[in-house]
């Protein structure tokens, strides 16, 4: 999916910065719509969710503010 190679790609540039991949959440969205910036969206059904690693634990979610709040 477009979304798969976007993270992949993205995930090479972090590496590359001296930043995990692991660390990072990547969450699709649409700002246009709202859609899984605040709660999951139904139109997004393909998409279970995010997880990262943490130094306090791992923290996993399905939205943008979660991530954000993680």
């Amino acid at each position: 999916s477009r979304f798969e190679e976007i993270k992949k790609e993205v995930g090479n540039y972090i590496k590359k910065i001296g930043y995990n991949p692991a660390n990072v959440a990547f969450v699709p969205i649409s700002g246009w719509h709202g859609d899984n910036m605040l709660e999951p969206s139904e139109k997004m059904p393909w998409f279970k969710g995010w997880k990262i690693e943490r130094k306090e634990g791992n923290a996993d979610g399905k939205c943008l503010i979660e991530a954000l709040d993680a």
